[in-house]
Order: C-alpha cells, then structure tokens, then sequence
C-alpha cells in the first residue's frame, strides 16, 4: 500500500454529492471506478461483486444503476424467485435490489421470509445467521408487505453471542478453534440486524456484554509507524483468513451498525476511529473492484457513524514559495469531505528539519476563509525562512455539544517544504601556484547567468573555486548538493568533487599533484561544471563554467590506466551506417591503340584462313543437291558460323561461364548435323568410286 500520502480530505458526502473545495483523491477515485467497473453485457459476475460495484458508485455518486439494471434486474428476480437459492443467494439477490428496485412481487418476499426463519431455527453457522438476518432487514427496509418477525429474537441473540470469545473476537462456529476480528464485524452487523427487527425482544443486559466485548476488540488494534490503526487476523492456515483491509473493514462496518440501533454511546477512543480512518486514507487508490469496496464503504461508514466522526486536517499544498509569497492553507473536513462544525485551528509548533532552532510561530490562530472553508497564514511575516519543516496544528471546537460527536486527535503533524530563490554571489575561480599560494589567475563568475571561462595549469598548481549562498532572509544557505566536474573532453573520463561549505562560503581547491595519479596522467583540456541543487531551492542549477587546459606529466609505466566509457545502451537501437559493397578496383587497362593492334593481330589468322582457301581452290562441287543432305550441310556451317560469333560475343562482351555452356549446345549440334553430312558425303564418294 502507499502509505506517503498522508492525512488527505476524500471526494463527496454520502448524503449531499456536492463539489468540495479540495478533493484530490475524489477524481483519482472516481475515474479508478470508471475504469474498474465495466460490466459487460450490462451485469457483473456475480451478484455480490454487483453490490459491491453500486455501493461504490452511490458513494462516490456515479449515476450507474441505468446501464447495469437491464441486465442484472432478471438476474435479481430469478434469484429471489428460486426454491434452490440458499441464504447467501438472496442476501446478495437483495442488496442488488435495494439499489436498482427491482420489480418484485410481495408474494416472493413472503415465500423468502417463510424460508428464512426456517433456516434461522436450525442454524449453528455465523454465516447462516448472518445471510438470514441481513436478508430479512433488507426486506423490512425495502418496504415489503411481508410479515418480517424473529419467533425467538433473544435466543438468536444468545446463540450468537455464545459464538464471542473472551478477547472481544467471535468465531465463525462453535466448533472453530480461534477466533476472528473479521467474524467480529460479521456478528455484530448480525446482531445490530436483529436489534433493528425486533429491538424490544433482546435482554438489554447482554446489549451491555456486546459493548464491553467491543471494547475488548479495540485493544487488539494495531497500528503503523504514521498512526494508522487497522485489524488483522492471526489464523494460520484458515479458509475463512482475510487480509488487513477486509478486516479492518469487516469491523468498521459492524461496530457502526451496532452503535446505530443501541441507546448510548459505545466507549470506544476517538483517537483509534481517528487511526481507522487514516488507514483507508493513506492507501491512496486501490486496483481492483473488492479492495475498492472495502475502502469506499468503510469510509461512508465512519462518515455517519454514531460513536465520533474523524475529522482529517490536510494540506492542501505541502510546498510553499516565499517568492510567490504564498500562504499557509490548511482544511478539516469528514473523511468524505462534508463540513466540519465551527472549529479553530492554531499552528502551536514549527520544527525545523534542519537547524535545532525553530521558529518562533506558537499559537498562532489560522484565518478562516468561509467561503474557501480554508484556514491560512501568512507564513512569510512569521520569518520562516526556506527549508523542511514540521507543522504541529490542534484544532479547537466552539461548539461542543454539537450534535454529532467529531475527533481530530490531540494534535496533527503535517510535513512542508518553504521554497525560495537563493542568491548567489562573490563567486571566482583562481589557479594558484602549489607552493606559496600565489594567485597567478583569477576570474569573477556569475552563476545567475552564463560564465565561459578559459584556464591553463600545470601539474605543480592548483584550481580553486569559491562562492557563497543566502537565503531570502539573508541567512547562509546548505544545499544538499554542491558538485564540481572536471570533464576530459578527448577521453570523457568524468571526475566529480564534493564542494565543501566552511559556513561562510563555499569553497573547492584542487590540487593537481595530488590528483594526477587519479586524472590518470591525462594532459589535455577539461570541462568545468557547477551543479547546486535543493528540494527547497527554486534556482537550482547545473552550470558549464568554462574549461582548463591542463599540463601533466608522462605517466610511468605502471600508472593506471583511465577507464573505459560505458557503451551508450541506445547507440545500438539507432540507425546503423550505410554499408557500401565495393568490389575490387579494376586492373589498369592498356592503351587504346595497343588494344587496336592486338585486335587486327587476331585477325590475321583468319584472313589467312580466307586466303589459303582460295589458294586451295575451294568449291562447291561435292555439296549435297538433295533436299536433306542439302539442309544437314546448311545447318553444319551455320553452326561452324555459330561458333566464331561466339568467339566474338566471348571477346567483347559474355563471360567464361556463359560461353562454355553455349558452346556445349552448339557442339552436340554441331556433331549431330556433321555427322550426318558426311555420312553422305561419304556413301556419294563409295558410290562414285564403284561405278
């Protein structure tokens, strides 16, 4: 749970949902519930988580009942109209109804009733009493002509009460070995219900024992380190275990209903209501349906209750500008947010989180603002100055016999935080020679505004930076942060320094020798920065100075090594550089004219070819006349023709690849029709040579 939000003011009165001055955990809580509760197809899961969903809404006053009733009202009247539904069924069944009306028939309800003291006379189960009596109070309250009476109110009662323990617990059934702050909130409902049905039957001396038990239960309260007071069960290994918020809010809702029926007061402490409410307060907004019941219902419960209504002093604000000259505001309102009676706040303590001194504000009596419904102060007058405080208000009545009865604790602790612009001045910084301390340069800073200086030292001087704080009122101001950096610009390697505060200034010397072991013998220039910073101070800020180019000697071979840079995590999710295939250059080619030469070179075999073929006296006498042979021969020196082509595509322009995979093909061809051709040429010359 968030436990840091402290004593807030919740959103809307039960009764009266009007807009209050100061809610902030009104909107957080409403838009929570918007979100949660969803139903779907106009219905919730259950019957149960349905009440829970519109109890919550009808606090917080979101009209709802108009998008869930179409859906949930069968279920509802289904329900109540079973012979097969139990106890529990129609208590869920019937505070469904009790917020959606329901059109349901009074014969139904008399048929529930009859049902219900039947179960009544044979039961033994806390839980049986408890759907039985809370199914026939929301009968009675639901207007029902239905004969709702208790044959035997005060020996309920008794067998109830028989179930409590001797520490103010209840146990869920005679046979249950512990007991359970949580089954106490269940029979005391239990119980107010039957008071609320039949009153005037009940011993009033065992109403006695039942105030005294509750009493017994409150001692078993426990609390947090902020005064939050909460139930919580020990059982181990139980089914029936609920967690502090179930519990807390189990008893809170039974304790109030109990004292609602009962003449008199129960002598519970206001301080411990006080602590109970804090602890819904402080959860902030819960993150489920149930849990957001639970703190929404118990609060509206305390809201109306009859023993003391807790009354929550808060801070609107928790930072205050003296810049802005703001003032002190402070409201006390219910739990839920409706008006205090008249009342007087007085801020009787200031302590101070920083100095033993506090301020002098006792008793100062906050200004009532009644038509803001605020109390402030001008803290600014009172000469508090900037920093964390504590507030200590107590809050008076004027009309003690009011009618309802209102607790706030005997004093309220609120933190606060006074904010200011600090001033800065007499701001330097000066290199200094390592021996005798001699100033050899010095420049005036203005850290208000931009300062850009420039600063060479060697290893045998040194760098002092110095300035002073104030606060508005002029007092000497401590930051919590005050750090000098030194940033060596080629490498990156960072080098933080603590600025220490004398109490008149605040002042760095750095000297080099010294530090060169922890520079890493780097030589180079470095970058200046200032950073001061505090919760309390407005103008905060984190300065480049400048820079000094620094001299420093070789490092020995042992010296250490500077670190490496932390990789930048995003660096690898950003866009990569551009890859760039390049092949391997090209060889350098030959001049053009060699090229030319070398060409009509290769030419000259075949243009010898040519030539001894004409020398040879080639003819055309033995070529085929017949059709077939003919277009063999045709096809044999086309393919021959084919491959010089080749030979030439191959020279100016196809690969090696290529051109032996073309030339595969034409040689099949190429032996395919040669062949052929001279398988005839062949069989012609046998035929001549035997004629």
């Amino acid at each position: 749970m968030a436990r840091n939000l402290g004593l807030l003011v919740l959103f809307v009165c039960l009764t009266v949902c009007k807009a209050a001055i100061f809610q902030p955990v009104s909107n957080a809580h409403r838009s929570a519930a918007l979100e949660l509760f969803a139903p779907i197809d106009g219905s919730f899961g259950s019957l149960e988580e349905t009440y829970e969903v519109l109890r919550t809404l009808q606090v917080l006053c979101v009209e709802k009942s108009a998008d869930i009733s179409p859906g949930t009202c069968p279920v509802v009247v289904e329900t109540l109209g079973s012979s097969s539904s139990s106890a529990k069924d129609y208590f869920n069944a019937l505070k469904v109804n009790s917020m959606l009306n329901c059109n349901v028939d009074d014969k139904i309800f008399e048929a529930i009733t009859s049902k219900l003291q039947a179960v009544l006379k044979d039961a033994t189960l806390l839980s049986d009493f408890y759907h039985s009596i809370g199914s026939l109070v929301l009968i009675k309250d639901q207007g029902s002509k239905a004969d709702v009476l208790l044959e035997d109110a005060d020996g309920i009662f008794h067998a109830i009460k028989a179930l409590s323990q001797s520490d103010g617990k209840w146990k869920y059934d005679s046979s249950g070995a512990e007991s359970s702050a949580y089954a106490s909130g269940v029979a005391l409902e239990t119980l107010a219900g039957i008071l609320k049905i039949a009153g005037a039957e009940v011993d009033q001396s065992v109403i006695g024992i039942v105030k005294n038990d509750i009493v017994k239960l409150f001692d078993s309260i426990e609390s947090y380190d902020d005064g939050a007071l909460y139930f919580d069960e020990k059982l181990v290994d139980a089914k029936e275990h609920q967690g502090p918020l179930s519990t807390t809010s189990s008893v809170v809702r039974g304790f109030t209903s109990f004292a609602a029926v009962i003449s008199g007061r129960l002598n519970v402490p206001g301080d411990k209501i006080l602590g109970l409410a804090n602890f819904f307060l402080s959860m902030g907004v819960p993150g489920n349906i149930k849990d957001l019941y639970y703190q929404i219902d118990s609060l509206a419960c305390l809201e109306n209750n009859r023993v003391f209504v807790p009354l929550v002093l808060s801070l609107p604000s928790s930072v205050l500008s003296l810049t802005s000259q703001d003032q002190l505001k402070v409201m006390v309102n219910t739990v839920l947010g409706s008006d205090a009676p008249p009342l007087t706040v007085k801020l009787v303590q200031v302590i101070s989180s920083i100095s033993k001194d506090s301020p002098a504000v006792l008793n100062q009596d906050l200004n009532f603002d009644a038509d803001a419904k605020t109390h402030s102060l001008d803290l600014v007058s009172k000469g508090i100055d900037v920093g964390k405080y504590t507030l200590v208000f107590e809050v008076l009545f004027h009309d003690p016999e009011h009618k309802k009865a209102y607790v706030t604790g005997e004093r309220t602790k609120a933190p606060i935080y006074i904010t200011g612009l600090i001033r800065i001045d007499k701001a330097e910084i000066a290199v200094l020679d390592s021996d005798i301390g001699r100033v050899e340069t010095v420049k005036k800073l203005d850290l208000s505004g931009e300062s850009s200086v420039s600063l060479s030292a060697n290893h045998l001087q040194k760098l002092r930076l110095s300035f002073r704080l104030a606060t508005p009122l002029g007092h000497p101001f401590n930051p919590h942060q005050v750090y000098l950096k030194l940033r060596h610009i080629e490498s990156k390697v960072q080098h933080i320094y603590i600025v220490g505060n004398s109490g008149k200034k605040f002042e760095i010397v750095l000297d080099f020798l010294g530090l060169v072991d922890k520079l890493f013998y780097l030589s180079g220039r470095y970058g200046i920065e200032l950073t001061v910073g505090d919760a309390t101070m407005e103008n905060s800020f984190l300065h480049a100075l400048g820079h000094v180019d620094l001299d420093l000697p070789e490092a020995p071979e042992k010296a250490p090594r500077p670190p490496a840079q932390p990789v930048d995590l995003y660096s690898k999710f950003g866009p990569k550089a551009e890859i760039s295939h390049i092949f391997r250059a090209p060889e350098k080619r030959p001049p053009q004219q060699l090229s030319v030469g070398f060409l009509v070179l290769t030419l000259l075999p075949f243009a010898g070819f040519l030539i001894g073929l004409i020398r040879l006296g080639v003819n055309f006498k033995n070529f085929p006349t017949s059709a077939l042979p003919a277009t063999f021969a045709i096809l044999f020196h086309c393919g021959l023709a084919a491959v010089l082509l080749l030979y030439v595509l191959f020279w100016l322009k196809l690969d090696l690849f290529t051109t032996l995979k073309a030339l595969g093909f034409l040689g099949v061809f190429l032996v395919f029709v040669g062949h052929r051709t001279l398988s005839h040429l062949a069989s012609t010359s046998s035929k001549q040579k035997a004629a």
